[in-house]
């Protein structure tokens, strides 16, 4: 009995030495340094008296305090595809992942996309949703659609899954969901530089439309801007001290980068920017001028039209666009390089050389040659 009572209180005594180091070291300014330091003692203030067992308790008191619901979901977060539409950047890729994605469900549900529909969709089970998907893929293809606008509408609905699965509310995968064999650029030839002289040759300078269209046209040949480059310019992007201009290039999200300018090009826009007049520098680079639209943005879809008309005006048989006009550009310094496409990778800024390569191998119609090769090892 004795050996039991000492032991109860040296159990006693080591309880009250712990809670004594443990409360010191709660205000001990190094207690678990690693110092070879004495760690110096914490000394209160002059006029703070408040007893240890006192902070203590306040700090006992503040962790009981109730939490806010901060981060509770809210009811448009059941909308997933808007959801998922708010985090892409580009207003362009928006439009069509929702195009794209209306058309799935009206096609597979007869009606339009809504939040309960979107989620019975997410809410399938894998097997059963690869079966929804690839139905939809047969009826894509029995309508005759090309293989890059099959792919796309499938790719639209597998972004939608890998974005509710990142929320937690879809457990599937579309892996399974193969897309159609596509051959990229196909045709990248456009016109010769002469082709496009004689386009800019049509164009009456003298005129406020004959001022902003040579700028245009001379920015899509000479730089190879894709039009929505072209179209989010404002005229604080452009540096004629520097000859040189500030573009949100393709898939960079807010990330700009600088390209120079000819003078030539440099004089166009500001002969340009002196006619239009009444301008700021957060005012759009090039603007529309029709009776509808005037002094709005000049969109993509207006490029794309000056351009068409310009070339149809020029008796050009090939259907052209902004994007013809950069193929033209891409192949035209290829072929004055002799296929040196580095080079030419300074100027198109495509991210893989890969893609020039490809241009490289059009332009030098390498099939038809070997097959004449071939042709005249016979009679």
């Amino acid at each position: 009995m004795e050996d039991l009572s000492r032991q109860s209180e040296c159990s006693r005594a080591n309880r009250e030495r712990i809670v004594l180091i443990s409360k010191s070291a709660i205000f001990a300014t190094n207690a678990m340094s690693d110092t070879p330091y004495s760690p110096r003692r914490a000394s209160p203030k002059a006029n703070d008296d408040t007893p240890i067992d006192s902070a203590v308790e306040s700090l006992k008191k503040s962790l009981k305090a109730p939490i806010e619901r901060y981060f509770a979901a809210t009811e448009d977060e059941r909308d997933v595809i808007a959801l998922m539409l708010a985090n892409i950047r580009a207003p362009s890729t928006r439009r069509e992942y929702q195009k794209d994605l209306r058309k799935f469900f009206v096609a597979m549900t007869g009606i339009e996309p809504n939040v309960d529909s979107v989620l019975e969709f997410l809410h399938l089970t894998e097997k059963r949703a690869v079966a929804v998907v690839l139905k939809y893929k047969a009826k894509l293809l029995a309508l005759g659609l090309k293989e890059a606008t099959v792919n796309r509408r499938l790719s639209s609905i597998k972004s939608l899954v890998k974005f509710a699965r990142k929320l937690g509310v879809c457990s599937y995968t579309l892996e399974d969901v193969e897309l159609e064999k596509v051959k990229a650029y196909r045709d990248t030839t456009g016109v010769d530089a002469q082709s496009i002289n004689s386009v800019v040759q049509l164009i009456e300078r003298s005129t406020v439309h004959g001022q902003r269209d040579y700028a245009l046209l001379r920015l899509l040949w000479e730089n190879l801007l894709r039009r929505d480059e072209v179209s989010k310019l404002d005229v604080k992007d452009f540096d004629p001290h520097e000859c040189r201009l500030r573009i949100l290039g393709k898939g960079k999200g807010t990330n700009d980068e600088w390209v120079k300018l000819s003078m030539a090009t440099v004089n166009a826009i500001c002969d340009w920017l002196q006619v239009r007049g009444n301008i700021t520098a957060s005012s759009p680079l090039f603007i529309a001028l029709d009776n509808r639209s005037k002094g709005h943005r000049l969109t993509g879809d207006g490029i794309r039209k000056i351009v068409v008309n310009y070339f149809d005006a020029a008796g050009v048989k090939k259907l052209m666009s902004p994007h013809r006009i950069r193929h033209s550009g891409i192949t035209t310094l290829l072929e004055a390089t002799e296929g040196d496409v580095r080079k030419t990778q300074k100027v198109s800024r495509h991210a893989k050389l890969d893609v020039l390569i490809q241009y490289d191998d059009n332009r030098k119609h390498g099939q038809s040659e070997m097959t004449n090769l071939l042709a005249d090892m016979i009679d």
